[in-house]
């Protein structure tokens, strides 16, 4: 199967390419280059939902017909809610939302679906989530997907009122999975908790073990992914 991985930036990148060692092979697609590692197609689509749309259509879009891609999943570092997503935890979304996505009115946030347009979240494979999590440890939940990174104890409170039980944000899931559904295929998010969401405080981030937990999870990830593969093509063949 083929897989493809998606990360804001190239720091990122190499930390999910590190987890099967050596040099991957590289190959240009549209605004970006992929690295072939294990079974992963990794690219550094740059930072925001609106990059990483665009990065993911266009390497989805840059793939073989006989070959198309499978999965396709957001990864990189993150914002832990505390206390459920400490810092050098690992956490996989149950729900990948578009927290600002909506608009301000006198009565609070409105979301894009409150709207009556759009949608603010997609769901991705339970399964795989679940196995996910038993493979590397991750804390499953609903990762939150920002524009602007959370630097308010207020924010981060009207960030949980909103949207109870979320582990983490960060700025380019939603997008990645946006892409992903226009071309009908699933999504993960997996992430590495650099920080703790809230009031900022860049001397206490932990951005390099935030990376050795990533790498770490790709090399547990991969045959949970390729397992799931084959289970569910069993289900639609059965179906």
């Amino acid at each position: 199967m083929r897989v493809l991985v998606v990360t804001a930036v190239p720091a990122e990148r190499d930390a999910v390419t590190r987890a099967f060692g050596g040099e991957p092979e590289v190959r240009e697609v549209p605004g970006a280059e992929l690295r072939h590692a294990g079974p992963f197609d990794v690219l550094a689509g740059g930072a925001g939902p609106a990059a990483a749309a665009a990065a993911t259509a266009f390497a989805l879009a840059s793939a073989p017909a006989a070959t198309p891609y499978a999965l396709v999943v957001s990864a990189g570092i993150g914002g832990g809610f505390a206390p459920a997503a400490p810092v050098g935890s690992l956490v996989v979304a149950t729900r990948i939302v578009a927290a600002d996505l909506g608009a301000e009115t006198p009565d609070g946030f409105v979301p894009v679906t409150g709207l009556g347009f759009g949608r603010d979240t997609f769901l991705p494979p339970e399964a795989l989530v679940r196995d996910v999590a038993e493979a590397t440890g991750a804390v499953p939940g609903p990762v939150l997907t920002v524009s602007t990174v959370t630097g308010s104890a207020a924010r981060t409170a009207e960030l949980l009122a909103a949207h109870p039980g979320a582990v983490a944000e960060a700025m380019e899931g939603f997008g990645v999975a946006e892409a992903a559904d226009r071309f009908g295929v699933p999504a993960l998010e997996l992430r590495a908790v650099s920080n703790t969401v809230g009031p900022r405080d860049r001397e206490a981030w932990r951005i390099g073990d935030a990376l050795a937990a990533l790498t770490a999870a790709f090399g547990k990830t991969a045959p949970v992914v390729e397992s799931w593969n084959r289970h569910d093509r069993l289900d639609r063949h059965r179906d």
